[in-house]
């Protein structure tokens, strides 16, 4: 099941079902003079999401590539957009361009400053370091400051098939963060010293939408969302 939504003014969620893993993979392409990806997809879905992605722009025309941390669904798949559109390059911080980004990419990133902001057109977008959050060493996140969409990565990950935007996404968030913790994929997020702040960061941010890489993308009051789930996530793993 693919499909392609749009979730804030040219923000397009490109969507790919996943039968074995009950998982949707989202990835994210806004639309804009320098249009930018979020998420990569895995390297063996690759030609679906490029397949979506053709239905909106010329991929070669693609200028930025983002992703919060080195994970195969995130950016298992740079190699191959690198290739694609000549004029993409890869954006990360510091510390994920050095251990990993920098030997893994066919092509330098652009190694972004936390709270740097960029722009690709009409949008302007700031960079988040956020250690952690939702994993990883060098885990960040991008929010995007006209559309005031924060791109979430894995946070809020629901499982199984949804609506492509929810104003509900919490508690069925939580819920399958409860499931997580009894089998082998547990502490997929840890809840670390810095973790609370990290969310009210977020928070303060004001996000009207939220774009999550697994399951329905949020609509509504984003800040009253990410605290909710700091709690949960403090209670289950904390």
């Amino acid at each position: 099941m693919e499909n392609i939504d749009e979730i804030a003014t040219d923000v397009f969620r490109l969507s790919t079902y996943n039968d074995r893993s009950g998982l949707a993979f989202n990835h994210f392409l806004v639309r804009d003079q320098e249009p930018l990806l979020y998420h990569t997809g895995q390297k063996a879905i690759f030609p679906e999401v490029l397949s979506l992605a053709k239905k909106l722009i010329d991929p070669a025309a693609l200028r930025w590539i983002g992703f919060s941390h080195f994970e195969a669904d995130e950016c298992g798949a740079l190699n191959a957009w690198l290739a694609a559109a000549p004029l993409a390059t890869p954006l990360a911080g510091l510390v994920l361009a050095a251990t990993c980004i920098n030997d893994f990419a066919d092509r330098p990133p652009r190694v972004l400053q936390d709270d740097e902001v960029f722009s690709t057109g009409r949008h302007q977008f700031r960079f988040l370091s956020t250690p952690h959050v939702p994993h990883g060493w060098g885990a960040s996140l991008l929010f995007d400051e006209t559309e005031h969409t924060l791109f979430c990565s894995d946070l809020l990950v629901q499982h199984g098939k949804t609506a492509p935007m929810s104003d509900s996404v919490v508690e069925r968030a939580t819920h399958d963060l409860e499931e997580g913790e009894k089998g082998p994929f547990h502490h997929a997020i840890p809840y670390t010293r810095d973790t609370h702040a990290t969310f009210e960061r977020l928070a303060a941010l004001e996000p009207r939408a939220l774009a999550i890489m697994h399951g329905a993308s949020f609509a509504g009051d984003g800040a009253g969302a990410l605290r909710e789930f700091d709690r949960a996530l403090a209670r289950v793993v904390g």
